[in-house]
């Protein structure tokens, strides 16, 4: 991915602390506070310009959302958007996923989400996809007991090598569909990629992987 740098953002960003979240590790364990209540959290890694936490936000106001974004260039974007549609039930960090445990306490987070994640083909690369196992012993200890993984990629060697890693972990596997917009699955927000990729006619992967308890 190409990014128009933004020198900008960063300052930009720091206009909003209730919207990017400026010290998230003050808030671990805490998030509920942050929010102001006690809806279940759904966090999205990778956040990217947020066209899927805003259209999730709208859907579902009775849960909150944080999406995580490491670079400022992208993240200003999703900014914007819950600006204008003033989702209070959407939060943002401009954070690297790597240092999730530093932000969430354990058991604290009700689902994840990671959509249109870098393939990294290159099996040097292994440990950086984010459906890997290390990524994935990242994720239970933050995830409620039984919490679960939305998955949803264009890239099929992808989705083969995430299948393989959820199973090996012992995970279940619901609802995998290997195109996805012609399935019956019902209440898929789509992001920036998938609209563009649809466009296309190009295919959707999609699964969800359960932790067991």
């Amino acid at each position: 991915m190409r990014l128009r740098n933004k020198p900008w953002a960063k300052e930009e960003m720091s206009k909003y602390p209730h919207i990017v979240i400026p010290n998230p590790k003050e808030c671990k364990g805490n998030w509920n506070k942050v929010f102001g209540n006690n809806q279940p959290i759904y966090v999205e890694v990778g956040t990217g310009k947020g066209q899927f936490l805003s259209g999730m936000g709208k859907l579902y106001p009775n849960i909150n959302f944080i999406g995580i974004e490491k670079y400022d260039s992208v993240l200003v974007t999703a900014l914007e958007r819950i600006k204008e549609t003033k989702q209070e039930n959407v939060k943002f960090l401009n954070e690297d996923v790597e240092n999730l445990l530093e932000f969430f306490a354990d058991n604290e987070i009700e689902r994840l989400f990671i959509n249109f994640t870098d393939p990294w083909p290159k099996k040097r690369h292994e440990k950086r996809r984010l459906t890997s196992e290390g990524f994935l012993r990242l994720y239970e200890q933050v995830l409620k007991p039984g919490g679960d993984i939305h998955f949803k990629t264009d890239n099929q060697g992808l989705f083969e090598y995430s299948l393989h890693s959820f199973s090996k972990y012992g995970m279940i596997l619901n609802n995998v569909s290997l195109d996805l917009h012609q399935s019956d699955i019902e209440g898929n927000v789509m992001t920036e990629y998938e609209e563009k990729f649809s466009k296309k006619n190009m295919r959707i992967y999609r699964c969800e992987a359960v932790y067991r308890d």
